[in-house]
């Protein structure tokens, strides 16, 4: 078997794994749990893999056209999307270990596995496609799973976090099936390489404004980018704590940036009007997120603004399009990945202890949970961009990138943010892990092993996330991401190639 035919084994055997966890349903609750660790467990180790063989060999592309064909389904594997796919991976990995212990409190535990692999299947497929309708229709997979997933307590609150949450994207939905027609109308392909090639050669259209337009609309709301950001501080806070750590460090990235990077980038074609719109939402939503979340006292609803903060930074750096800026992004993609999702984890150790998330109730958690309270220190100081921590680096390059391009003001509102944010974040700090213990807290404990552990790995993970800018490790992690956004039009050649 060719490395390329591993492409559709990322959709194919979550989807499976799904089906077999519905079939066998109560019948063995256990057996969902181990089924999707080791799933999650095999599709790291193969990301891993395939991200030596990118870099080694360049991209695969997989196909069901006959012979050379481009008419059917192409799955392609760039250095964008492994990066997408190792960091999807990684974190569905850590959170299928951590969920064992946490999801025991709910009933039909096996229903919320076979989701967690429904969803995971989505987004691979939305990561790899190379077939712009498919990408579609993974999104939409993705999205009916995680509507389902933060309802998954059906409590009324949850209810009302996945309607509105369905609603909103639906709309996204509907602005991003929109422009696929017109995409199909004007250049007569759905494959994704074929549009670029249409439009490398068309020049400026008006038909291409309006793609461009909705498709913002589309994907800005799945990415939470202000103002299309409503959705997101409900249903974060209203879903098991898994899956806000799936939703903020993963979902957002690969339904909103990674979409937005692929279309743009390698087959619209990006414009400075398309980068300016992309660094004033970056830098709005950097603010927005920043000051919502000050203001919260529900730990994950505070965390859920947050997260609208820091993928501003991710679109500042993306919109500013040089080497440095886009490094910063790429970078801050991982890392954020990582910090929030530890944050989510951690807020979610808080709540199976203590049965509450109000900072308001709590208060001297370091003296009955030091684990997470040292872990909640990390997540704080990364997020925060205090040095020597991950987040330090990557808002530290997207600042110098933004001060290089003359862009002082962008710069400014970065820094301002920043301080925001740790305003925010410290709040949690002090006000749940410091002073002195809640008479009410008393008989609390430590979360079990099995949550601590993906939480010690994470919080490790933001202590030495600096080491992949040593080159080398950045070169195989990073540089191939970064040349796949800077060499837009090389995607076109590249998959184009594979069916000459």
């Amino acid at each position: 078997m060719s490395a390329a035919n591993l492409l559709c084994l990322f959709i194919v055997i979550p989807l499976a794994g799904g089906f077999l966890i519905t079939w066998v349903g109560n019948r063995a609750q256990r057996f969902a749990s181990y089924l999707t660790r080791v799933l999650t467990l095999g599709q790291l180790l193969t990301a891993v893999g395939l991200l030596v063989v990118v870099n080694r060999h360049g991209m695969l592309v997989y196909s069901t056209g006959i012979g050379k064909s481009t008419m059917g389904i192409s799955l392609v594997l760039d250095g964008l999307s492994v990066f997408m796919s190792v960091i999807v991976s990684l974190m569905a990995f850590l959170i299928a270990i951590y969920s064992v212990d946490y999801i025991e409190r709910f009933t039909s535990t096996w229903k919320f596995y076979a989701l967690f692999l429904f969803m995971i299947a989505g987004m691979n497929g939305v990561i790899m496609t190379g077939d712009i309708f498919n990408l579609y229709v993974f999104l939409e997979i993705t999205s009916v799973a995680t509507i389902a997933l933060i309802a998954f307590g059906v409590e009324r609150y949850q209810f009302e976090a996945a309607f509105k949450y369905a609603i909103l994207s639906i709309m996204g939905s509907f602005f991003i099936l929109l422009a696929i027609a017109l995409l199909y109308s004007f250049t007569s392909t759905l494959n994704m390489a074929q549009m670029a090639y249409v439009f490398a050669h068309s020049g400026k259209t008006h038909i291409g404004m309006m793609i461009s337009v909705l498709l913002i609309m589309g994907f800005g709301l799945k990415a939470a980018l202000v103002p299309f950001h409503a959705w997101l501080p409900d249903a974060h806070p209203s879903a098991p704590a898994p899956v806000s750590a799936m939703l903020s460090g993963v979902l957002i990235k690969a339904l909103g940036f990674y979409t937005l990077c692929r279309i743009f980038y390698n087959v619209i074609g990006v414009t400075p009007a398309i980068l300016g719109i992309f660094m004033f939402l970056g830098t709005v939503s950097m603010l927005v997120g920043g000051l919502l979340a000050i203001g919260q006292w529900d730990i994950k609803r505070l965390l859920a603004c947050s997260s609208i903060s820091q993928m501003g930074y991710i679109f500042l750096g993306i919109g500013l399009a040089t080497p440095l800026g886009v490094l910063g992004a790429i970078f801050h993609v991982f890392n954020h990945s990582m910090i929030k999702s530890l944050l989510f984890l951690n807020a979610g150790a808080v709540e199976y202890a203590t049965g509450t998330r109000d900072l308001k109730k709590l208060g001297g958690l370091n003296q009955k949970m030091p684990v997470t309270g040292i872990t909640q220190l990390i997540g704080t100081m990364s997020v925060s961009g205090v040095p020597p921590f991950n987040g330090f680096f990557s808002k530290l390059i997207i600042i110098i990138a933004a001060v290089a391009a003359g862009r002082l003001g962008y710069a400014f509102c970065a820094v301002v943010a920043s301080l925001l944010t740790l305003g925010a974040l410290m709040k949690v700090v002090r006000y749940g892990f410091r002073g002195p213990l809640k008479p009410e807290l008393a008989h609390i404990k430590e979360v079990p092993i099995g949550m601590r552990l993906p939480m010690e790995v994470l919080a490790l993970g933001c202590v030495l996330g600096g080491c992949l800018l040593i080159p080398g490790i950045r070169e195989l992690f990073l540089g191939q991401a970064i040349n796949v956004i800077l060499n837009g039009k090389n995607y076109m050649h590249l998959v184009l190639q594979h069916f000459v």
